[in-house]
């Protein structure tokens, strides 16, 4: 008879702890990330409104301004995706502090 196909258990999951150092150094790194996105954004829409679009094709214009718009876009989303994982990062490890001052002062 055939085995069933069972995946292997790893025992030895190691679990770390959230501390606020942990979280403070992640937003760093995001808001880093999310700062140098923002720079790269302004510098791709000013790319984009310096060099403007050549054809009186209607299609053309249209195609690249949806591209140009979605490009800008995406950008942006990851941007703010970064500024908020930061934002969260940087609350996460103030709570932290607050509880771990509130536990030793009882």
């Amino acid at each position: 008879m055939k085995e069933p196909n069972q995946s292997p258990t790893t025992e030895n999951q190691t679990q770390t702890s959230t501390t606020p150092s942990r979280c403070f150094t992640g937003a760093i790194l995001s808001g880093g990330l999310a700062f140098a996105m923002y720079k790269l954004v302004i510098a791709i829409a000013t790319n984009f409104a310096n060099k403007p679009i050549h054809s009186h094709n209607p299609l053309v214009l249209n195609i690249s301004s949806l591209v140009r718009t979605a490009v800008v876009g995406v950008m942006m989303m990851g941007t703010g995706i970064f500024g908020i994982v930061s934002l969260g990062l940087l609350a996460l490890g103030l709570q932290l502090l607050v509880q771990k001052f509130a536990k030793n002062q009882t």
